[in-house]
């Protein structure tokens, strides 16, 4: 690298390719942002953690040449995206069918971690994303271990920023959602807009 700016630039690249191919709406994206409007971003935490360590594994495992085993294997692309299409219908249902945030009871169950982290790993347009930003940019030409290295540390803050994001979006959208009525046809939305944004990252 010649200077600051032969370091700095492909840094720049990775983080912008990252925002806009990462962060653009998405199964998991678009899930963050509907918890947060159906269940406030307390009680969405968790499940938005567990999106981000889901995330997270997939990058190591993009990073690992894990993906490209498992998408070699006859049907396990084809798995993936079932598990993937059977668990978001499971979570829009969910989400459709929240309570307004002001009748909404703490005992009643928002999804969990556990939750998050099933559709982070079984999200198709994450491994084609992660992917895709990975192999993108180059930052250290003769040096791969410390390369990839920085790359996973990199996009990992801004995987982390990236849904954190897109949940507070949605915890802001709650002060609307008192009314049930409105509640109602914002959750909707949402939930189907989870739907659109995965049957989109299958087809592409």
């Amino acid at each position: 690298m010649n200077g600051p700016n032969g370091f700095y630039y492909p840094i720049l690249t990775l983080l912008l390719a990252s925002l806009v191919i990462m962060g653009s709406p998405g199964p998991s994206t678009i899930s963050a942002t509907a918890m947060g409007a159906a269940y406030g971003f307390r009680r969405s935490l968790g499940y938005v953690c567990g999106l981000i360590a889901g995330t997270v594994a997939v990058l190591l495992a993009v990073a690992a040449g894990v993906v490209a085993i498992v998408l070699s294997v006859p049907h396990g692309a084809f798995v993936l995206t079932t598990v993937s299409a059977v668990y978001i219908l499971y979570l829009a249902f969910k989400i459709a069918t929240a309570p307004p945030l002001s009748r909404s009871n703490d005992n009643k169950a928002a999804p969990a971690f556990s939750g998050g982290f099933l559709l982070a790993v079984a999200n198709p347009k994450a491994y084609l994303a992660i992917a895709a930003v990975f192999a993108a940019v180059s930052l250290f030409q003769d040096q791969r271990l410390l390369d990839a290295t920085v790359k996973i540390a990199l996009l990992t803050g801004m995987i982390i920023t990236i849904h954190m994001v897109w949940l507070l979006v949605g915890a802001s959208l709650s002060r609307f959602l008192q009314d049930p009525t409105v509640s109602r046809i914002v959750n909707i939305s949402l939930a189907i807009l989870l739907i659109v944004a995965t049957v989109v990252a299958v087809l592409e």
